[in-house]
């Protein structure tokens, strides 16, 4: 259920992401001079589109629901949108139930452009999309089979709906109301407290759920549509919007201050650059994500101050009466455009609560950070950074930034064979996974991500900012095409061709058969002390702690490669397969030096026959493990590996493996 909500959560940011085209029309429209035509236009312009609010929602519902984002389920949302709209309009109930139209229940007055009505029918028609999109009619019937089939489904099922809320829609719209005026009546305890858990189920993405319920007309409150259509009570009005101006404009931009403060000297710089851009996205724009999810796992205490913070805010704007709206959320740009705004109430009185606010924001997180020895970013212990900083990820000259990040992304989250699912929100990356815990968050923050948010085992959410969309759009190219991911980190230059598509020299049905590397103990590989290697990041394999320096190939093939810092060598079979020998963990740094390497690249190799001599002592001496891994990168090539018993002694010419390929 949760998943399901977080789907709509974000599914909901399509629509959303069109009203700030409304603020900008109606907006420029109250800075024109009243008289000027021109000025009557553009306000018009901005209150045709808030006005159509329900259908967007449909619309957006319907995309972003459904398993393949297609026109079609589109079509269908708007179809099921107008078929109770139009049916339940006064007119129509009037003669549907036999008495004078002065008489119908005024709930019907207010069934078209209640978003209730557009999610419904955006629902609805996801669902149907995803049922019967590939369904195949009789031949006579033929033209109407797979997704033309769904908006004429959509008809006829929104038509049972729309009979339901004939009878219940009066009850319900009573009950929707009730409970607006109830926080309504609240006052300004109630603005606190929706801004105290807006700020909370953030992480969790039911935040969007929240603000349908405040933010839009679903029980009535409204607050974005009223505001910029300038309709209701000058003072009132705005009332569960305008305190996050100063939280989103000056009280987070001060905390992240406080946080860099805090920051360890030698760290400082680092911590300044993503607390600057996470402060800056937060006054520019209102886009908090970045700045939130930098502390928001690593010092919880802190996100809940915050969120108290956020609440106490809301809360006094709203008991002072100081208004101001936004469409998008509380930055700069809509604060701006909303000043002009006949309805907006003292709003420059914002900036002076804001002011305070960032008093509050720095001291409370300072004295928060120290008194708790909070790890908030650039406190944490050094070298988790350093790993993050040394990896790096094999990319081409003609990738943009997007495709680089997505690279990084997709190698960081295990490839094409863990991902079942990519979507995004404004800000992050919200991907559903065959198993969370084989990701690499090091690879996945080398991509400059601001935090990654591990749900459950199979949900992830990975903030990346307001320019998400293309990141997600590249994530889905590379993952459509099964792309091959080379990595490569200063512990560890491996090779990962995560989820590789199976090369066209690869023998179907032939078997390899793989033996040990050296003499020595059989080693799992998920007992190896490497999560690179024990997550089967780069494939599946074996390992041998070696009992002597001899290092000899575990299968027949032909030296594809051999790396400049001599600790790996790459094998390709005759079969197809391509194998990866790794000498030692974290090896890389010792530049070669224990290693002597017998062969060389294109030559070709019977089992048995000499790679390397590795120095044991030295690579001991040097802190190092002497595990040596044998992968196979190409793993969709891969049937099945019969295992030998692990955990015993083997000696070089033991047989360890068998791999079938498909």
């Amino acid at each position: 259920m949760k998943t399901y909500l977080q789907r709509m959560g974000r599914s909901l940011q399509l629509p959303v992401a069109v009203l700030p085209a409304a603020a900008l029309l109606v907006g420029i429209g109250h800075w024109l001079p009243e008289k000027w035509a021109l000025a009557q236009f553009l306000q018009a312009g901005g209150t045709a589109i808030l006005g159509q609010l329900a259908l967007l929602f449909a619309v957006g519902l319907a995309l972003g629901m459904a398993q393949e984002k297609d026109g079609a389920s589109a079509l269908a949302g708007v179809v099921a949108y107008i078929v109770p709209v139009g049916v339940l309009a006064p007119a129509n109930v009037a003669l549907l139930k036999g008495i004078n139209i002065k008489d119908v229940d005024p709930a019907f007055n207010a069934i078209s452009g209640n978003v209730f009505i557009g999610i419904i029918a955006g629902l609805t028609a996801a669902a149907l999309y995803d049922k019967f999109h590939n369904t195949k009619l009789p031949m006579a019937l033929s033209f109407f089979s797979g997704k033309r089939l769904v908006p004429i489904l959509s008809s006829l099922v929104m038509l049972i709906v729309t009979i339901v809320l004939l009878f219940i829609w009066p009850a319900l719209y009573d009950a929707l109301i009730d409970f607006g005026k109830f926080f309504v009546g609240l006052g300004a305890v109630g603005a606190g407290l929706f801004g105290f858990f807006n700020r909370l189920l953030i992480p969790t993405g039911l935040h969007q759920a929240l603000n349908q319920v405040f933010e839009f007309n679903i029980a009535g409150i409204n607050d974005i549509g009223n505001f910029w259509a300038n309709k209701g009570t000058k003072g009132v009005t705005g009332m569960y919007l305008a305190g996050y101006f100063p939280v989103m404009m000056f009280g987070l931009p001060a905390g992240a201050y406080a946080i860099y403060r805090n920051a360890l000297p030698e760290r400082k710089k680092e911590t300044a650059g993503l607390m600057m851009a996470g402060a800056f996205a937060s006054f520019f724009t209102g886009v908090t994500e970045p700045l939130e999810f930098s502390f928001m796992f690593v010092a919880w205490p802190l996100y809940v101050i915050h969120a108290v913070f956020t609440g106490l805010s809301m809360a006094f704007a709203a008991y002072m009466h100081w208004t101001a709206g936004f469409t998008f959320s509380a930055g700069l740009v809509d604060y701006l455009l909303s000043l002009h705004m006949p309805i907006a109430n003292h709003p420059l009185m914002l900036l002076v609560q804001g002011l305070v606010m960032a008093v509050i924001y720095y001291f409370g997180f300072d004295f928060a950070i120290k008194k708790f020895n909070l790890m908030t970013p650039g406190r944490e212990p050094l070298e988790d950074d350093a790993a993050v900083e040394n990896v790096e990820v094999d990319t081409s000259d003609d990738d943009d930034k997007y495709m680089i990040a997505a690279k990084k992304v997709y190698a960081g989250i295990g490839g094409h064979d863990n991902i079942k699912v990519i979507d995004n929100c404004t800000t992050r990356l919200r991907l559903q996974l065959n198993d969370t815990g084989k990701i690499n968050k090091n690879i996945i923050k080398s991509s400059g991500a601001a935090g990654v948010n591990v749900l459950d085992k199979t949900n992830i959410h990975i903030v990346i900012g307001t320019e998400v969309q293309f990141v997600a759009d590249a994530l889905k190219k590379l993952n459509d095409e099964n792309a091959a991911i080379t990595t490569a980190t200063d512990e560890n230059k491996t090779t990962t061709a995560t989820a590789a598509p199976v090369a066209s020299d690869v023998k179907s049905g032939e078997t390899d058969i793989f033996y040990s590397v050296a003499n020595g103990k059989l080693e799992d590989i998920e007992d190896v002390d490497d999560p690179t290697f024990a997550q089967k990041m780069l494939g599946d394999g074996y390992a041998v702690v070696p009992t002597d320096n001899q290092i000899v190939t575990p299968v027949d093939g032909e030296i594809s490669t051999v790396f400049p810092t001599k600790h790996a060598i790459g094998i390709k079979t005759n079969n197809g397969l391509e194998v990866l020998v790794h000498m030692g963990i974290d090896t890389v740094q010792l530049k070669g030096e224990p290693f002597d390497v017998k062969v060389a690249e294109g030559q070709v190799v019977k089992h048995g026959d000499v790679l390397a001599d590795m120095d044991l002592d030295a690579v001991v001496k040097a802190g190092k493990k002497t595990d040596v891994m044998v992968i196979v990168t190409n793993m969709p090539a891969v049937s099945y590996m019969k295992y030998n018993v692990m955990d015993k002694e083997v000696t070089r010419t033991d047989e360890v493996v068998k791999v079938t390929i498909k």
